[in-house]
């Protein structure tokens, strides 16, 4: 394995975050979120290298890109996450058996965390900012898109480390090979967790290859069902806003379910994502966003014929797709139950809500759906750690087994058991 050097180092590195105390911590998060402002020439630079590789209308660009606000809003989030209460050390159990042994569950880090993601230099300070708060060293396995990105952004984390006399090595960023995924991927001993954060085909690739523990993340098939009793100007609101406010995160909306008592409304329920001109025209509907393009069923095709520019015929590959675009499918349902058959077949398990006024209907839509989370008259767009309150996220799990949702820093922490005895044997 040519990087198990590389892993020991970090394995090693990892044990002496545990000298620093929470204080310590917050004070080079803090360091590193001025470094980020300060260095903000250099790191866009790099950035725009990145993106000049990349055509602009991969749904990926916008992912991509790091802007001075985005910059501002990440090195803001980092300094959220050291005012946040430190996740190690809290004693979660505890109990005095009736030999007099003293039992003691306590938080701990996992230790090495291995970030593996595609073309999202942000993670690479939301990681960090959430490993080296709750004492566990990160390596990082970058997409090829954002090389500059990512080095750039690590060399920035470097340089404050070692001011602060932290060994650089707690944050490690690998080769954007896939050969350096699969050693990562097997580096049992060395690596603690792997979390990979993408879409679907990244995530059956590594929960199919890896040998170390896995929590699947990212991928997001996400359904909002409009109900017959559903506000029409709410609708028109959450499904915008789930749909528009950024295409490429793995909340966005992808597919809505509306109730067939209710096409009469469709064309006024998507009005806001249309445009004045066809999708095929580079122009935009005047918010600066393209508008979406809309692959309906046969009903709600007939009902937003010459009403929506946009407008496709739905194919059956239309559903269950993570479009990551402005691309939205729609499917009219004759009832709640038909909707929730529509959701299990096709949802991912991470986020799926419900537009009513009845809330018999919602509870039962809610108690039904199995995902990570489940809204009612509320946009999908809500399912991210900070939004929760949790500082920045290292990604939404869609699992069961371990975190589920938003994983931050209570996510990243494990226990072990402190026994005290007085000289106590076992019979």
């Amino acid at each position: 394995m040519q990087l198990e050097e590389t892993f020991k180092r970090v394995k090693q590195a990892s044990k002496t975050l545990a000298l620093l105390t929470d204080q310590q911590r917050n004070d080079v998060l803090n360091a590193v979120a001025d470094a980020i402002i300060a260095n903000k020439a250099r790191i866009l630079e790099a950035n725009a290298q990145d993106l000049a590789k990349m055509d602009k209308s991969n749904p990926l660009y916008d992912r991509l890109q790091l802007t001075e606000k985005r910059l501002q809003d990440i090195a803001a989030d980092m300094r959220n996450v050291a005012t946040l209460p430190s996740p190690l050390g809290h004693i979660t159990k505890q109990k005095t058996l009736p030999n007099g042994l003293r039992l003691c569950r306590v938080s701990v880090p996992f230790g090495v965390i291995g970030m593996i993601y595609e073309a999202r230099p942000n993670v690479t300070y939301d990681v960090f900012s959430l490993c080296f708060k709750s004492g566990n060293a990160c390596v990082l396995k970058g997409g090829r898109d954002a090389v500059a990105s990512n080095e750039e952004g690590v060399a920035v984390i470097h340089e404050v480390l070692a001011k602060f006399g932290v060994n650089p090595d707690v944050v490690t960023l690998l080769p954007a090979t896939h050969e350096a995924t699969g050693e990562m991927l097997n580096a049992v001993g060395y690596v603690d967790l792997c979390i990979p954060r993408g879409g679907r085909k990244l995530i059956d690739f590594v929960r199919d290859t890896a040998r170390i523990p896995v929590i699947e993340t990212g991928a997001g098939v996400v359904n909002t069902y409009f109900d017959k009793d559903g506000d029409l100007e709410m609708g028109k609101a959450i499904i915008n806003n789930a749909k528009t406010r950024r295409v490429s995160v793995c909340n966005a909306l992808d597919c809505l379910l509306v109730h067939e008592s209710r096409l009469g409304d469709l064309a006024a329920l998507v009005a806001p994502m249309a445009g004045s001109v066809c999708c095929c025209n580079t122009a935009t509907n005047g918010t600066g966003k393209p508008p979406v393009t809309i692959y309906a069923d046969g009903p709600a095709f007939a009902a937003l014929d010459g009403k929506y520019p946009c407008l496709e015929h739905a194919t059956a590959e239309s559903f269950g797709t993570e479009f990551m675009d402005y691309k939205l499918a729609i499917k009219t349902v004759g009832s709640l139950d038909e909707a929730l058959a529509h959701i299990d077949e096709n949802g991912s398990g991470h986020s799926e809500a419900i537009i009513t006024q009845d809330e018999q209907t919602a509870r039962k839509f809610q108690a039904h759906v199995d995902a990570a989370c489940v809204y009612w008259n509320a946009p999908t767009s809500f399912t991210d750690g900070a939004q929760f309150g949790l500082g920045a996220e290292i990604g939404i799990s869609t699992q069961k087994l371990g975190p589920r949702g938003p994983m931050a820093l209570e996510e990243i922490t494990t226990y072990k058991w402190l026994i005290e005895g007085e000289g106590q044997t076992r019979p």
